[in-house]
């Protein structure tokens, strides 16, 4: 049995989930079902920070599963479970494999820490010249193409338009 002081279960399960604990956010309960919790799943899928929420024991394996489905089933997770109590237990692996431990049925107050979302990787010159081009055949400018393009992908739109300057003009 680890023991593990802190002031709530949140803090002592993002301690022991060996997961960033510099930066966090916590949920509480996920929304149980509809819209709401598929909406919910899809913001939590980018944010950087590591999330913590807790679940109830019966809905554990159907939350392992949607939460697999949402980030990816490598996603590091880790599940504390009973904690500061007898049958204390602190899991540690990747969403995939968390939705098998959750089919041998576990008890007790659980709390799932999963690891934030990784860094995006920066857009290829490659995509960015393909919307560039579809936006100049709608027949947009290059400043109002570039503009959009800018947004779509979170760069710099000065450096879109540097791109859209290499593109050959077409013939007038």
């Amino acid at each position: 049995m680890l023991v593990v002081p802190g002031p709530s279960a949140v803090i002592a399960a993002l301690v022991a989930s060996g997961l960033p604990t510099a930066r966090f956010v916590f949920e509480g309960f996920l929304p149980r079902k509809g819209m709401a919790r598929d909406q919910r799943l899809l913001e939590l899928a980018r944010e950087p920070r590591t999330v913590v929420c807790y679940e109830a024991p019966h809905r554990v394996a159907r939350t392992l599963t949607d939460l697999a489905n949402a980030f990816g089933s490598t996603r590091r997770v880790a599940i504390a479970r009973e904690l500061t109590k007898l049958h204390e237990e602190v899991w540690r692996g990747t969403l995939a494999d968390a939705v098998q431990w959750a089919a041998n049925e576990p008890r007790g107050e659980i709390v799932l820490v999963i690891d934030g979302a990784p860094a995006a990787a920066p857009p290829d010159e490659h995509a960015l010249l393909e919307a560039l081009c579809a936006q100049l055949a709608l027949g947009a400018t290059v400043k109002d193409a570039s503009t959009e393009v800018a947004t779509r992908f979170g760069v710099s739109r000065r450096a879109v338009y540097e791109l859209a300057h290499t593109l050959p003009r077409a013939p007038r």
